[in-house]
């Protein structure tokens, strides 16, 4: 699939939404784990969109591409906002507690990189780029 470029706003979300199910129909994976792939892509896209416009240093874009191997999946996204690994924040706390006793935050951004096969995180010339693999079913 041909890489993509969409303006970093809430409007986006569904074109990539869409993108991602294409790239995972053509990947042979199955509803389940195009779905995970997709909320895991959704999670940190809006996360990017609505924290960079409260950090008033909004990515005025995201690039989206999709890379299909033999064994892999692998998603990219991609803004020009402030350095944000996700893999750097801490396990949330009291997964084990009920609902109303757990702290709000951060559980959204835990469960994406969760979700996938593979989440990497890379600062590339003043760029946050956002990996997310999934195996393709012959590869299991």
């Amino acid at each position: 699939m041909d890489p993509v470029t969409v303006p970093a706003t809430l409007d986006s979300l569904q074109w990539i939404g869409r993108y991602v199910l294409d790239a995972a129909a053509r990947a042979g994976l199955d509803r389940s784990r195009a779905y995970r792939l997709r909320l895991a892509v959704d999670e940190v896209a809006t996360n990017i969109i609505t924290h960079g416009a409260e950090l008033g240093t909004a990515s005025p874009t995201i690039g989206l591409s999709a890379r299909l191997a033999d064994d892999a999946l692998t998603i990219a996204l991609e803004d020009s906002g402030p350095a944000y690994d996700p893999m750097q924040l801490p396990k949330p706390e009291g997964l084990d507690r009920p609902l109303e006793e757990r702290q709000l935050g951060g559980l959204g951004v835990y469960l994406a990189v969760s979700a996938v096969d593979r989440f990497e995180y890379e600062r590339v010339d003043g760029c946050n780029r956002n990996l997310f693999s999934m195996v393709r079913p012959a590869a299991q």
